[in-house]
């Protein structure tokens, strides 16, 4: 079984209680500290196997293999993709069926990480989810004051829009914006633009 590692828990000793989003499932697993466990880190690709236990109702994560990329090396990138990865937490920690969706979204986004700049990856995979989840507002009216968006538009967390003086937020062009939701494509927004709006999405999915 393959999955991304979005949550890493230490417990007693050394031992750990890891969340992993797999294609189908979200598992949560406890993990037996030892010598010959390979190293694991928040973000990592594993395939892995696990074992039920009829003393504990959280299976155990065993037969660990790293299924690395070779950005990881790359500790800029590596930070950015440990930021963007864990907001899939907090997001799904309650949820009961996830799908395929959320796998599919990361295993994209890691194989673009280190061709692309990641930040326009993770602001283009969240509009991905933003779409998948029917929580995308392309109608021009703030959020804060329902009043309609004449002239750039400022996005807040969930990327709600508003007006720039509603939210005291920097603007964004709607022809800009038009295009990343339209054709999932980043192109036309500056790398200020996008360091504007990776801030907004560590504030949360």
């Amino acid at each position: 079984m393959q999955g991304f590692i979005i949550n890493i828990n230490r417990v007693k000793e050394e031992d750990l209680i890891v969340t992993i989003v797999t294609r189908n499932s979200l598992d949560t697993l406890y993990r037996f500290y030892g010598a010959r466990h390979g190293v694991i880190n928040l973000g990592f690709k594993i395939d892995y196997e696990k074992e039920s236990s009829a003393k504990s109702t959280i299976a155990r994560l065993k037969d660990v293999v790293h299924l690395g990329t070779p950005w990881l090396k790359d500790r800029h990138r590596l930070i950015l993709w440990q930021h963007y990865i864990a907001l899939f937490y907090n997001h799904l920690k309650e949820a009961d069926d996830i799908g395929t969706f959320y796998f599919d979204l990361l295993d994209e986004s890691a194989q673009k990480w280190e061709k692309q700049n990641p930040k326009r990856v993770a602001v283009e995979s969240y509009i991905k989810l933003l779409q998948h989840e029917g929580r995308l507002h392309t109608q021009p009216y703030c959020f804060l004051c329902s009043q309609k968006i004449t002239t750039s538009i400022a996005l807040i967390r969930a990327y709600l829009p508003t007006h720039p003086h509603c939210s005291r937020r920097n603007g964004i062009t709607p022809s800009s914006l038009n295009e990343l939701y339209t054709k999932n494509s980043s192109l036309f927004l500056t790398d200020k633009e996008i360091d504007m709006l990776w801030d907004t999405l560590m504030e949360g999915l």
